[in-house]
């Protein structure tokens, strides 16, 4: 089968959906498909390429819009061209768009994994509205099948539920041999959070955790929080650090290479990811990296993985933006002491047992054999 994808960007740009649709890719060109990824041209990088077996074409961009490259060539380029059926990916609706508009004209199949809502605010508000009552419905209309990655997620948004009949979930993969245990000392005490330090990932609540921190320092002055990641808020972080007399406790990584990310999670007892908007924590990639590698996770309830994480034992979770309540767990997971181990070793045979990219590929390649 030939296969497009037309993510916004692709690796080597770093971030939750240019990850799914590489790992993805990946496993379907070893399942026996043809894939092609057309993207924008960040970070700059050779314009045709091929990575692990995938075909990737890079275009030019003419700025941003919402975190959104806008590729004006993208129209002309699907067009050009051959595959049995396209899939695309949103939050990012200019390639999404577009997409959909082509696979109609060509008569083929349009995918969509829709990872969470596009929302906004201030100006930017009445801009999403607009698109979600126009631009989304017949976006949604045209996709012969969506894919949603945690099935709350369908009754949550208000832009899916009349499109019940053609969703199907399928949660997303971890690399299982990348992300596994080592067995590496850590300094004890030591949590860790990732993401991108932009407003675009507010949402994945850095600011409650510091928050919490303040109160789980009165039982564990030593405790350590990690925070890998880069962007525009940095600053605004450090500065947050250092108003709660926090300078000890704190260290910001920076940006983590990919070949880090293992190693990184590894040396941490706990990873946290406080999300506070269902709307836009679409599933949790790096709590699922983190159980891989046998870390228990405290996240709140919000996120993809949160119900998992109760049924087996794999960490804890909280109501999202209430730092009191954040705090209280992970004093509480702390206090575990020797049962971390064993609440880690779940979390991994969970990400074994139903997490994997190959069971994941395979699940995706059933809704494309369904479509053609």
């Amino acid at each position: 089968m030939k296969i497009l994808q037309t993510p916004v960007r692709f690796h080597p740009f770093i971030g939750g959906v240019e990850n799914y649709v590489h790992s993805l890719s990946r496993e379907l060109v070893e399942l026996g498909h043809d894939v092609t990824v057309l993207c924008a041209n960040e970070p700059e990088s050779k314009k045709e390429d091929l990575i692990d077996g995938i075909r990737v074409l890079r275009l030019s961009y003419m700025g941003k819009i919402a975190n959104t490259n806008i590729t004006p060539s993208l129209p002309l380029k699907i067009m050009r061209e051959k595959f049995d059926l396209v899939h695309t990916h949103l939050p990012t609706p200019w390639s999404a768009d577009v997409s959909g508009l082509a696979a109609a004209l060509k008569g083929k199949p349009l995918v969509l994994t829709y990872y969470n809502d596009i929302v906004a605010e201030g100006r930017a508000r009445q801009i999403a509205r607009l698109y979600n009552g126009t631009c989304l419905k017949l976006l949604l209309r045209r996709a012969s099948k969506i894919i949603v990655i945690q099935p709350d997620y369908v009754d949550s948004s208000p832009h899916l539920r009349e499109f019940r009949d053609k969703i199907e979930t399928i949660p997303v993969g971890v690399d299982l041999s990348r992300f596994r245990p080592t067995h590496e000392a850590t300094d004890g005490e030591t949590l860790f959070f990732l993401s991108c330090l932009d407003r675009y990932h507010s949402y994945k609540g850095l600011d409650d955790l510091l928050e919490a921190l303040v109160l789980v320092k009165e039982d564990y002055p030593e405790v350590k929080l990690l925070v890998g990641g880069s962007g525009e808020l940095l600053d605004h972080y450090r500065g947050m650090t250092r108003d709660l007399c926090l300078e000890d406790n704190v260290e910001f990584l920076g940006f983590i290479p990919e070949d880090m990310l293992a190693k990184r999670y590894n040396r941490s007892d706990v990873f946290v990811l406080p999300s506070n908007s269902r709307s836009q924590e679409g599933f949790g990639m790096v709590a699922l990296e983190a159980m891989a590698c046998g870390k228990p996770v405290i996240c709140t309830d919000i996120v993809g993985l949160a119900e998992d994480i109760e049924k087996r034992g794999a960490g804890l979770t909280v109501e999202p933006s209430n730092p009191k309540r954040l705090a209280v767990s992970i004093i509480h997971i702390l206090k575990k002491g020797p049962e971390l181990k064993e609440m880690g070793c779940a979390g991994r045979r969970l990400a074994v047992e139903k997490y994997g990219w190959r069971t994941v590929a395979e699940r995706v390649e059933g809704v494309y054999y369904g479509q053609i």
